[in-house]
């Protein structure tokens, strides 16, 4: 058996040359390859920076908020000391006669025969109107009433404060 070696060679060539094609197309798919990746961890890296900056910028809202409303509480708190402190030196004062709370009469009632004198004094508001003055105990009573309504006004304040922080000012 003869073997044709010019028949040989052809088919060595082809196989030769079919493998640089399949090792030319290996490498540009690989090339192609590299590419995306590259490209899908750009994009990644995009990402997570974004999200970061919005998540420092949500954190920079929430520490602002949490001073405002610090600020905020400080001061409704400094309100309801300083209401306190006028609140207590009025007890005070009443306790000690040093205060005297009066109410002002219906001057019709005084013509009806009510026996109450009437108080005038150089600088008082009424000009001389007809006034009973309360009975220590009562305007003691009265000065606790105003000071739960003030205490309750300072809440009030206090609370819708917050309400519109917490709405209005993200």
């Amino acid at each position: 058996m003869v073997v044709p070696w010019k028949t040989v060679g052809a088919v060595v060539l082809v196989l030769i040359g079919a493998g640089s094609a399949w090792q030319f197309q290996d490498w540009r798919y690989g090339k192609q390859l590299a590419e995306q990746v590259r490209q899908h961890a750009e994009t990644l890296n995009q990402m997570t920076q974004a999200a970061a900056t919005a998540q420092q910028a949500e954190q920079d809202k929430r520490l602002a908020l949490e001073q405002r409303l610090a600020a905020s509480e400080q001061t409704h708190f400094r309100k309801m000391t300083d209401a306190q402190r006028d609140q207590d030196r009025l007890r005070d004062r009443l306790g000690t006669s040093d205060l005297r709370l009066s109410v002002l009469l219906d001057a019709t009632d005084a013509a009806k025969g009510c026996g109450v004198p009437a108080t005038s004094s150089a600088g008082g508001v009424d000009h001389a109107a007809v006034r009973a003055r309360l009975d220590a105990a009562h305007a003691q009573r009265i000065i606790a009433i105003t000071d739960i309504g003030d205490r309750g006004l300072i809440a009030l304040a206090a609370c819708q404060s917050y309400v519109r922080e917490l709405l209005f000012k993200k």
